[in-house]
């Protein structure tokens, strides 16, 4: 089975996500959407939140599970038997830091990165800019899933 990890915070997910993961699901038998845990992170919405919002957006998608983690990303997927960590990429900064990334985990671990780009749509849509949006009251439409429940 090709058992793929998508690690992020999704803080909250974005339609940016929502494009890699659809499009991912043709490449693996299974997505792990692993939530990363960081308790000096300061979050806009809570894990339980963040959680809900993915579980919703994908409930009739069963290629696709929903999970959290804390830790090393390559930890997590060596527990989850998954071989492969699925990531985004929207520009030549994203690619810069997830190339250190994909080589230290590769460093560490049997374990490749598999790089898609953002569809060119949707590829300003960062989870900052969104919490930015929400701040200041405005409309996120067109930028998250409708799962996304603006408080």
């Amino acid at each position: 089975m090709r058992r793929a990890v998508f690690p992020g915070s999704f803080d909250p997910i974005t339609l940016g996500h929502y494009d890699i993961i659809e499009r991912g699901l043709t490449l693996f038998d299974e997505i792990i959407l692993a939530i990363g845990v960081n308790a000096e992170k300061k979050y806009m919405f809570s894990l339980e939140e963040r959680k809900k919002f993915i579980e919703d957006s994908f409930k009739d998608e069963p290629k696709i599970k929903v999970m959290t983690y804390q830790g090393l990303t390559v930890d997590f997927c060596k527990k989850q038997d998954a071989n492969f960590i699925l990531r985004g990429l929207r520009n030549p900064a994203d690619f810069e830091f997830e190339k250190a990334i994909a080589h230290t985990n590769r460093k560490m671990s049997e374990i490749e990165t598999v790089f898609l780009l953002t569809s060119s749509g949707k590829s300003y849509i960062s989870s900052s800019i969104v919490r930015d949006v929400i701040r200041n009251g405005g409309d996120v439409t067109g930028l998250v899933p409708d799962t996304v429940k603006v408080k």
